[in-house]
């Protein structure tokens, strides 16, 4: 087995025993815009359309409501829920709750840290287990896949890496929740966002290049290859 990491595009009949596989380019970005769009566009759609005929807080109540909805079609359909959307109904979930509490502005202000807390607790719980969400989310978003058994190093990378974007998100939730009594709304919102976005590209980028490095460092090939099996996300 080559000591070599980079992705090829071989045909599978060619990985050795615990290679790592990916679908070819054009089902790779089909998978991971289904993962995407259920997660995340669905109920962005259904608050826009609410919204814009209602309010907010309709459009807020029509997003949770449509991110529960599929997550309990996914749940019927496939017998699970992947991970992606559970963190995103969890994450609505709580936004909706504590934006609908009160009219207060703090309140309004707190969803924010407090989306990012409820990150950094659904990483942690499973960072020391079996099946850490790092993993979960490769295999359902990117259809990564191993030809032979687990591989105990890899397993060791993905408990690691869950741990690195619990760490992340509690970095978040403490920033965050300073600037929220520092800073006036309008400034807090902003670099809310900026820093969340800076935080998750350079978390991204950061557990990409590891990844690599330990594939390396194991002996281990990430190629393409046509994976056999149901639609992207599970659904026959």
């Amino acid at each position: 087995m080559t000591a070599d990491a980079a992705v090829t595009s071989g045909p599978a009949t060619d990985c050795g025993a615990g290679d790592l596989e990916l679908p070819r380019p054009l089902r790779l970005l089909v998978t991971a815009a289904w993962n995407l769009t259920e997660s995340i566009g669905l109920p962005l759609a259904a608050y826009a359309i609410a919204a814009w005929f209602y309010g907010r807080d309709a459009g807020l109540v029509a997003g949770l409501a449509a991110i529960w909805l599929t997550a309990l079609f996914r749940k019927i359909a496939t017998g699970s829920v992947p991970g992606l959307l559970t963190i995103s109904a969890v994450v609505l979930t709580l936004q909706t709750a504590v934006v609908l509490a009160s009219g207060e502005l703090w309140l309004f202000l707190l969803q924010v840290p407090l989306a990012n807390l409820a990150m950094c607790v659904l990483f942690a719980r499973t960072a020391g287990g079996p099946d850490p969400l790092i993993a979960r989310l490769a295999a359902e978003v990117v259809a990564l896949r191993t030809t032979g058994a687990r591989h105990p190093g890899l397993h060791r990378f993905f408990q690691r890496a869950t741990w690195l974007w619990a760490g992340i998100f509690l970095l978040l939730t403490a920033g965050l929740a300073l600037l929220m009594v520092t800073e006036p709304a309008s400034v807090f919102l902003m670099l809310s966002t900026f820093a969340t976005i800076a935080l998750v590209v350079a978390g991204a980028g950061a557990s990409t290049v590891w990844f690599l490095w330990v594939l390396r460092r194991l002996g281990l090939r990430l190629r393409f290859a046509s994976p056999a099996g149901p639609f992207p996300g599970g659904v026959q």
